[in-house]
């Protein structure tokens, strides 16, 4: 009956390590599934003398 008993520590440890790691996890995938936005671009440049918001080619 001591054999039973020896295992009756580590197993709840390791129940109770399974629950927290179960826990940080399930809390970590909700926080990154709220990050789903894009970021604003920002179109406040000059659109004469910037490369930014205007496709250029170059000389033809």
């Amino acid at each position: 009956m001591d054999g039973a008993r020896s295992f009756l520590g580590p197993g709840a440890a390791s129940a109770v390590a399974g629950m927290l790691l179960g826990v940080v996890a399930v809390f970590g995938i909700v926080a990154a599934a709220q990050q789903n936005s894009r970021p604003d671009i920002d179109r406040s440049g000059n659109a004469g003398s910037s490369l930014l918001n205007q496709v250029e080619y170059g000389s033809r």
